[in-house]
């Protein structure tokens, strides 16, 4: 038999544990010259130690030992969520049908009586390991697959552009953040910006400007929120904060910090160089008018209609503006 391949191409590591040093002797011996890695325990104890130093591949384990017997060994492994699948074989002398139900219901994968026959235990050592390296690539693959989902998650609530939440995901957030705060009596407040005269800077500079200062104008977004906050792409060159646990007051100050940000930036794209002004329009609830998300959603719009009309590069917040016409 040919050394067995472990899954990171290192040797493949087996743990022998045994009180009786005869016993540790011939199976390290006998699993040795088969090619394998042999690291050796004589007690419960010095077993778990050598698993959390570095779990081995496959462990023959006895059961009759003084302090920890096999059994409690085996069910510590098998509890430990830290640790990789490790096939337990258990070693002993009874043959009783109960031990061997006891010894497997502790997490052990096998079992092998004594005095060994040691072309049956090569050959459960074998079968063990093929599983063990079967469960690691499913191991592996799960967990690529899970990275996969995660990304594809990302990708379905993110705008490609910005890095920001998208419209989709923006109106789902909002319903769920407002129910929280209907539930909870704590404010929430909307923040919609829009970029003044952004056509016109596409017109004279060209798309590929007009995206950094796109990407730009969210990163300043993205660093003036909170950690709470969820801001989102809403649209084209309009941009929006949902801001929990927030008054209309503060939401204002929100939006003042990103409207001087944007004016004090200087948006580059090579050599071309861009001043920007923002508009933002705020809304919270509970306050009159903002009963539901839309009616929200509107408020702040219609707050943003006013610094538009108003004059642009301002914050307006929704009770003191007029509504917008239909």
């Amino acid at each position: 038999m040919t050394s067995t391949a472990a899954p990171d191409g290192g040797s493949t590591r087996i743990l022998v544990v045994d009180d009786v040093p005869d016993n540790v002797d011939i199976l390290e011996a006998r699993l040795s010259s088969r090619g394998y890695q042999v690291v050796t325990a004589t007690n419960g104890e010095e077993a778990l130690e050598r698993v959390g130093e570095e779990p081995p591949h496959l462990i023959l384990l006895d059961v009759m030992m003084p302090g920890l017997d096999g059994h409690q060994v085996a069910r510590r492994i098998k509890d430990d969520a830290k640790l990789p699948f490790i096939p337990i074989i258990l070693v002993t002398a009874l043959s009783e049908a109960d031990d061997v139900v006891q010894g497997l219901e502790s997490g052990a994968d096998d079992y092998i009586s004594k005095p060994y026959n040691f072309r049956e235990l090569e050959a459960r050592v074998r079968a063990m390991l093929r599983i063990k390296f079967l469960q690691d690539e499913l191991d592996q693959k799960n967990r690529e697959l899970e990275l996969v989902n995660k990304r594809l998650k990302k990708l379905s609530i993110t705008d490609g552009l910005t890095e920001l939440f998208n419209h989709r995901h923006v109106h789902q957030l909002l319903h769920d953040e407002f129910e929280r705060s209907a539930r909870t009596g704590e404010s929430i407040a909307v923040v919609m910006m829009d970029l003044d005269r952004f056509k016109s800077v596409n017109d004279t500079y060209g798309h590929p400007t007009g995206d950094v200062i796109l990407y730009e104008t969210a990163k300043i977004i993205t660093e003036t929120a909170r950690e709470i906050d969820m801001p989102g792409r809403y649209g084209g060159e309009e941009f929006i904060a949902i801001l929990p646990d927030t008054g209309e007051e503060a939401g204002e100050h929100f939006a003042e910090r990103v409207r001087a940000a944007v004016e004090g930036h200087v948006f580059r794209d090579g050599a071309t160089e861009v001043r920007m002004t923002v508009s933002c329009g705020v809304a919270a609830f509970p306050a009159p008018g903002t009963d539901t998300p839309e009616a929200l959603l509107k408020a702040a719009d219609s707050a943003l209609y006013q610094a538009k009309h108003g004059g642009r590069n301002r914050v307006v917040r929704a009770s003191q503006a007029e509504p917008a016409p239909e």
